[in-house]
């Protein structure tokens, strides 16, 4: 049984250093440019090389997160920062963008790359597209289920990564534009907003059908008790979330998955007591759930009560007056504590105070106590411990020991008129010193073997731990404890400098072959409803979309319709007419495609690629301004001398969420819209297999597009009524 890495998230230095502590196999970091948490303490380059030092000297490898999406301008300035990462020795770099993926191989063909989330990676195609293309490992999605990651393993060579434990975004990762597109801070582009945090109503029928107003906020996800079933199957890498939480959560998640694998590996079980668990929840929890990997019911998947950290319940609020709120508490409380106390506005404290049988105390176990809190309260409210400053003390305690050892055996020769010999073996490298002065014989009194013994093994505060030791010593011998002392230094030096590896440095040159597509003008429409394509049925559309299976087969029998291919297929079935896809397995797999905007193409690389692999129309992002798309076809053409076949959606509602969650479902209604707190109102669509949600304002972007090289302009209709598409028709 293959033992699987354990992979921490490292926000800062301290971070690094606590999950190293705990036991992890690697690290995942992002710097200060092209990560996918750019609010995340991040590491600076010089950082960068420490952090890299300081994790290959315990063994331990660092994956860099260059995984956004990628603009024009910025290819340069992304390709310098993958050159320094690569000189620094970093083991992998994570990337989300596909033209950036395919430049970075191309360059950089000995730089290990792994394939990020973000690339929508959920199914056997678009493994198998990506391990083609030299990827050495693809971390899946996170809604990709037990059975079809059997099937990746069983059918692919390459790496898999799946997330264990930690935050879920409810939409599938990279294909979500909620925050971009309503509140300009795009999550591809590593600043997330949070919107599925934030509050809504579900209305249905015109009425709200929703009591909790977190709809879109999902639980923390724990799968410490199905670890065996993804080491049984091969999963190479186990990932926990989380470089934006503090150090002391992610030394408590380390650990405990760590005692999990290591548990598993050496019994076949896993036994895991309810105070730990205890502890994983006090340190963050939004409660747990086990995902779409292991088949979680919709209604366990979400936490619609609150989108934030709840700890854990230690008691009920019996009196609040005076700036005092007094507690029956059920669990420990103790001055340092942070407390928050539920209500329809919830609101918190820090301990300072506590008084209990009118006395002042530091803590109390259980039992009433009063504290100064500043909010009134209900008699009757829920109080959450959501700090606990023991588990903190503890825990910085044990990190203060600095436990963590690297284990090497260790050979010392002292044989009379030669010069003394060291060894040091770490498992894998071995270093051998000499010293400069011959070994005498004794005129007095010998060094003894337990003498020597006791000196050589004084490595102090070194990561070095010597768990094998032979002496191969004379008898009646004298050696200078300094000599000694320096052969130990010397031999430290040089196997450090063995696990602070190096990797080999080659850089190519970059070539794509495209075809040259022919300067055309063309309007093309995407339609939902059959009264829709009544409406454009007579007009002068060049192309029109159809999702819908029923709708398709309807109105197949036009020459201009073309089959738009759900960007949401865990299993792919061949399609050999002409297809407009959404994600990289149908890409791979269909033989005729145009690429939709779901392919997040923001640069040219990423058309080329798209372009040289067949593609033989490709739309651009919806995060693209018009001046990005003017610079994006200029460079395109310059390099490439070649025209492309683009196209550019200039109306329409954007789909800015699609999600394995099925919303009306869960309140068990057939139709509504999700209302934000402004009164926004979005669509919502569902199949069986996900579900859509659209902006709530539909995107007009008028522009000049024919005179700098786009062909082909797409109107997006959706839930549009006859007069609506008229006007809006009329007016483009």
């Amino acid at each position: 049984m293959k033992k699987p890495e354990l992979l921490a998230p490292a926000g800062n230095m301290e971070s690094l250093k606590v999950a190293i502590e705990a036991g992890a196999d690697a690290i995942y970091l992002g710097g200060y440019m092209f990560g996918a948490r750019s609010f995340a303490g991040n590491f600076s380059n010089d950082e960068i090389k420490e952090a890299v030092i300081y994790a290959h000297l315990y063994g331990v490898k660092i994956y860099v997160t260059v995984n956004t999406l990628i603009y024009e301008d910025e290819v340069e300035t992304f390709m310098s920062y993958v050159d320094f990462l690569y000189r620094a020795s970093v083991d992998a770099v994570i990337i989300q963008d596909l033209g950036m993926l395919d430049l970075v191989r191309q360059t950089f063909p000995l730089l290990e790359v792994h394939a990020s989330t973000q690339m929508h990676l959920h199914n056997l195609e678009g493994v198998k597209l990506v391990e083609e293309l030299g990827i050495k490992r693809a971390v899946l999605a996170r809604e990709t289920d037990i059975d079809l990651v059997k099937e990746i393993k069983k059918s692919t060579n390459i790496e898999i990564e799946i997330f264990v434990h930690g935050a879920l975004c409810i939409s599938y990762s990279g294909q979500c534009l909620m925050s971009s597109l309503i509140g300009g801070r795009s999550g591809n582009r590593g600043s997330c907003a949070g919107s599925c945090r934030q509050k809504y109503d579900l209305i249905a029928n015109g009425k709200k059908v929703n009591k909790d107003s977190y709809l879109l906020s999902t639980k923390d996800l724990n799968t410490l008790d199905y670890l065996g079933d993804l080491i049984d199957i091969g999963v190479e890498s186990f990932k926990i979330e989380g470089r934006m939480k503090r150090p002391e959560y992610v030394y408590t998640v380390v650990k405990l998955y760590r005692k999990a694998i290591d548990q598993y590996c050496q019994s076949k079980k896993i036994e895991i007591k309810e105070a730990e668990i205890l502890e994983l929840k006090k340190i963050f929890n939004r409660e747990f759930t086990k995902g779409f990997l292991f088949h979680e019911e919709e209604k366990n998947f979400m936490n619609p009560k609150r989108p934030n950290h709840i700890g854990i319940p230690i008691g009920k609020v019996i009196e609040c007056k005076k700036g005092f709120v007094t507690i029956n508490l059920y669990s420990r409380l103790q001055n340092g504590d942070g407390i928050r106390i539920l209500g329809e506005e919830d609101s918190g404290t820090i301990v300072t105070k506590i008084i209990t049988q009118k006395r002042q105390v530091k803590e109390v176990e259980k039992g009433i106590a009063k504290i100064p809190y500043k909010e009134t309260v209900k008699v009757g409210s829920t109080v959450l411990k959501t700090t606990d400053k023991k588990q903190l003390d503890e825990i910085n305690f044990s990190l203060s020991k600095k436990a963590r050892k690297v284990s090497i055996s260790l050979e010392l020769e002292l044989k009379c008129h030669q010069k003394p010999l060291l060894k040091l073996f770490d498992g894998k490298n071995e270093v051998v010193v000499i010293g400069e002065k011959n070994v005498e014989q004794a005129l007095t009194t010998p060094i003894s073997k337990e003498r020597i013994q006791e000196q050589i093994l004084k490595f102090g505060d070194s990561i070095y731990q010597v768990n094998d030791t032979t002496l191969k010593v004379d008898d009646t011998i004298f050696i200078p404890i300094k000599e000694l002392n320096e052969l130990r230094r010397k031999a430290t030096l040089k196997l450090n400098e063995l696990r602070t590896y190096h990797y080999s440095y080659q850089k190519c040159k970059y070539h794509r072959n495209v075809p040259n597509f022919p300067v055309e003008k063309r309007k093309t429409v995407s339609i939902n409803e059959y009264f829709q394509y009544k409406i454009v049925e007579k007009g002068n559309w060049d192309i029109i979309y159809v999702e819908k299976e029923e709708l398709f087969n309807m109105v197949k029998s036009d020459s201009r319709v073309i089959k738009k291919i759900p960007r949401v297929l865990h299993h792919i079935s061949l399609e050999n007419q002409l297809s407009l896809v959404g994600e990289l397995g149908t890409f791979y797999f269909y033989p005729h495609v145009f690429t939709d905007w779901s392919f997040n193409v923001t640069n040219s690389y990423t058309a080329a690629f798209l372009f040289s692999n067949g593609a033989k129309l490709v739309t651009l992002s919806y995060e693209l301004d018009e001046n990005r798309m003017k610079l994006l076809i200029s460079n395109y053409k310059n390099r490439y001398r070649a025209h492309p076949n683009f196209e550019v959606i200039i109306y329409g509602k954007e789909e800015v969420m699609i999600s394995k969650f099925h919303l009306l479902k869960y309140f068990n209604v057939e139709n509504g819209y999700l209302k934000d707190r402004f009164g926004n109102l979005y669509t919502i669509e569902e199949n069986k297999d996900f579900m859509k949600i659209y902006n709530y304002k539909p995107r007009n972007m008028k522009g000049h597009y024919y005179q700098y090289g786009i062909n082909s302009l797409r109107y997006q209709f959706v839930n549009e009524k006859e007069s609506e598409m008229t006007n809006i028709i009329d007016e483009f």
